[in-house]
């Protein structure tokens, strides 16, 4: 019984790891094929770096990778700041008026399906144009508001646990010697909840950045992001500068996974060390 366990573990975990990256390396391999059919191999004029260079041409592809890095960055910062005042509330006030409606608004959009955010959305902007006269038009800002809609609720349960394992003392600690409240946010709270808002920002910026659906309802004719650029490419046909794109944005993230980890692993060597040192002292 003992022995089946060993094998069966390993054979999941290396069934799993295949059904998720295989197809990756298939894109990434395909990539560098010469032909035109991203599912034939040109086995005489392949690999080559032809749709990297078709890529960089791409005008449309550029403008839309463009469109959406400011559009994922905005709606990070725009979701890290009211995610966090949503956590601060939720933790910190303690029982108030309609803090059970607050808890579950915040949390909705987790579990909304997508269409439902987006077409709700998108008759809130018609209306408000309607009403008040701005938006003007769908595109980028509507785009913003609506990823920070969605977003700020991750950053909300990401403070909130944050913030439910904070020790108290140290801000109590803190205004006993004197500090002002605002003294007291900037050199002990805030850097103590500096890795939930660091996570909850490049979450957020992930999901923006990924974001079709409810892009789809909001967006303008003018303001198409990546996503949707790509999602439009697909449904006529996938072509291989679309590979070439795929493979860029997968190095790039498996670039930052990598320099992330090293840097945590050399953080934790110095930190032990500095508890040897310490305990030696003594």
């Amino acid at each position: 019984m003992r022995a089946q366990r060993s094998i069966w573990l390993p054979s999941a975990l290396a069934f799993g790891y295949a059904f998720l990256y295989i197809p990756i390396l298939s894109m990434i391999v395909f990539s560098f094929n010469a032909s035109r059919l991203v599912t034939v191999w040109d086995s005489v004029h392949s690999p080559t770096l032809k749709w990297y260079g078709v890529l960089l041409g791409n005008q449309q592809i550029l403008r839309a990778a463009g469109l959406s890095l400011r559009i994922a960055a905005m709606n990070a910062t725009g979701a890290v700041i009211l995610g966090t005042l949503a956590g601060f509330a939720l933790v910190r006030c303690g029982r108030f008026r309609g803090r059970t409606l607050l808890a579950t608004l915040t949390t909705a959009p987790l579990v909304l399906p997508e269409i439902i955010t987006g077409l709700s959305l998108l008759l809130l902007f018609v209306s408000m144009e309607q009403l008040l006269g701005w938006p003007r038009a769908r595109g980028m800002t509507t785009i913003t508001l609506a990823h920070i809609s969605f977003s700020l609720s991750y950053v909300a349960v990401i403070v909130q646990a944050r913030l439910a394992g904070f020790d108290e003392s140290l801000e109590e600690a803190a205004l006993d010697l004197g500090a002002t409240p605002a003294v007291m946010f900037r050199r002990i709270t805030l850097p103590l909840i500096a890795p939930a808002l660091l996570s909850g920002w490049l979450l957020s910026f992930t999901l923006s950045w990924d974001d079709v659906v409810i892009s789809q309802f909001v967006a303008g004719p003018g303001a198409s992001t990546l996503p949707m650029v790509i999602f439009s490419k697909v449904r006529l046909g996938v072509s291989p500068d679309v590979n070439a794109l795929a493979t860029l944005m997968v190095t790039i993230v498996a670039a930052g996974v990598i320099v992330s980890s090293v840097w945590l692993q050399r953080r934790e060597r110095r930190r032990r060390h500095d508890v040897q040192l310490a305990l030696q002292g003594e």
